[in-house]
């Protein structure tokens, strides 16, 4: 659990510098733990496997970029 927390800071933190939006650590936290769920969902479903803890950032880091492009899309 603490390494699925872990995981989750680095990819929210990343997908907020790569699109331009700094946040607070709790904001970065969640968007990377919904990201690291969307991401694998989605990775799932493409067949694609994350090997070790690189991969696993890179897999939640692109699922959070992708939830944060769709929630400025709504907004």
């Amino acid at each position: 659990m603490l390494i699925f927390l872990v995981i989750g800071l680095i990819a929210g933190a990343l997908a907020s510098y790569i699109m331009g939006r700094q946040q607070d650590l709790l904001i970065n936290l969640l968007i990377g733990i919904i990201g690291a769920v969307v991401g694998g969902l989605l990775a799932g479903l493409l067949g694609i496997a994350a090997y070790g803890l690189i991969g696993q950032i890179i897999i939640a880091t692109l699922g959070a970029i992708l939830c944060l492009w769709v929630w400025r899309r709504m907004r």
